[in-house]
């Protein structure tokens, strides 16, 4: 089994910045997709990032030039840097896990932390 754990959340003023932290856990050795999503109220979750194994990465457009994802492929630890934070960034941030290869075997599932709340005002 693998377990998903956010960290970093928190308070910021408008244009600050602040650095989430999601490490997985559960004898992995390598994991295909690390990433992030976020869900404000009444709204749909939808992507902040993602990074694959390959290195690539992949932004929501709403990000774009403003967050950085980043992995830690030895720790199976991902890290979003999000810069000028603005109102609208408001959310619960989860991290997702893609597929991961472990002592066990191979898990293809979609795997979710609990959530970490970034709250931006204004």
């Amino acid at each position: 089994q693998v377990q998903v754990v956010e960290s970093g959340g928190g308070l910021v003023q408008a244009g600050g910045s602040l650095r989430l932290s999601c490490a997985a856990s559960g004898s992995i050795f390598s994991i295909n997709i690390m990433g992030w999503y976020r869900q404000a109220p009444g709204k749909q979750r939808e992507l902040v990032a993602s990074a694959n194994s390959g290195g690539s990465t992949n932004y929501g457009d709403s990000v774009k030039g403003r967050f950085t994802i980043s992995r830690d492929y030895a720790k199976n630890t991902v890290y979003l840097q999000m810069n000028t934070l603005k109102p609208e960034d408001t959310a619960v941030y989860y991290c997702n896990v893609k597929g991961a290869y472990t002592r066990n075997g191979y898990f293809g599932n979609d795997y979710w932390g609990r959530g970490t709340q970034v709250t931006v005002s204004s």
